[in-house]
């Protein structure tokens, strides 16, 4: 399915995220890059600031060079954070500045490309380009933008375009070969073939189509975006007010017990899905 936005709305999208992330940074203070990620609680903000940090250099490398296989880390100049590995003592305004750096480093790589060069990607031959890391990175951010928010005690908002373009993204990995066909978790959803779930923002302006119908297939699922006449009643449907709430649910960044979801008709199989589609 062809993204929602252009490659330069990607870049500019990218640039605004980051630049949001940065401002959750900021509410932590310096004391608070220690405070654990409540949604990935591995990792200290600071941790989670590099990590995202180092995924712009690594998303910038790949495009500066048109890499024709995957880039080991360690080969990314700055990957690991500022002082070259010594992160941990680097303090706040060393590490916003690094991030920054690293943020812009990798906008200005994909703004020189052009959206359909030829760039590795873990994804299908068609997404081999440039563009497809301009989208990875803008989501990437937008999710871990939400955790930094969280352990910062911020409140996290992101547009409903672009929360649902999140969303879809986040299902076309999924469903893509690449995944069905090495994850062993995402396989044995196949044992559900014939039940569906849908996915509904009820306070979605309609324009949006903010209606995910998910439809499990002894091959895997299939999946289209807005109601249509032929769809029968899922087996069992979400209601959230927000493409927001429902990108944080798939992402497993709030429960299926949060007070914005609502879950009509097989509980049990949301819980599913959500146990099979973690890729921890």
């Amino acid at each position: 399915m062809a993204p929602a936005f252009t490659h330069t709305r990607y870049c500019d999208e990218l640039t605004r995220q980051a630049a949001l992330f940065r401002e959750a940074l900021a509410a932590a203070g310096p004391q608070g890059l220690a405070a654990r990620v409540p949604t990935c609680p591995d990792w200290s903000l600071r941790e989670l600031t590099v990590h995202l940090g180092g995924a712009y250099r690594w998303f910038g490398e790949l495009v500066r060079t048109r890499a024709t296989a995957m880039v080991p880390h360690e080969d990314v100049p700055g990957y690991h954070g500022p002082g070259d590995g010594a992160s941990a003592s680097a303090s706040a305004e060393e590490l916003d500045a690094w991030f920054a750096e690293s943020a812009r480093l990798a906008v200005e790589e994909m703004r020189a490309a052009d959206p359909d060069a030829r760039v590795w990607s873990w994804s299908t031959p068609a997404e081999q380009t440039a563009a497809f890391w301009a989208r990875r990175a803008t989501h990437e951010t937008v999710v871990h933008r939400a955790d930094a928010c969280f352990a910062a005690r911020t409140p996290f908002t992101v547009a409903p375009e672009v929360a649902a373009d999140c969303l879809e993204e986040w299902l076309e990995i999924l469903a893509s070969p690449v995944v069905q066909d090495h994850k062993e978790e995402i396989r044995r959803l196949r044992d559900h073939a014939g039940k569906s779930l849908r996915l509904r923002a009820v306070e979605a302006d309609p324009a949006l189509r903010a209606d995910w119908l998910i439809e499990l297939t002894p091959e895997g699922f299939t999946w289209h975006r807005g109601r249509t006449e032929a769809d029968a009643d899922a087996t069992a449907t979400v209601h959230a007010p927000a493409p927001t709430d429902l990108l944080l649910l798939l992402y497993r960044r709030v429960p299926a017990t949060d007070d914005r979801v609502e879950v009509r008709g097989d509980a049990t199989l949301l819980d599913e899905w959500l146990a099979r589609t973690s890729f921890e």
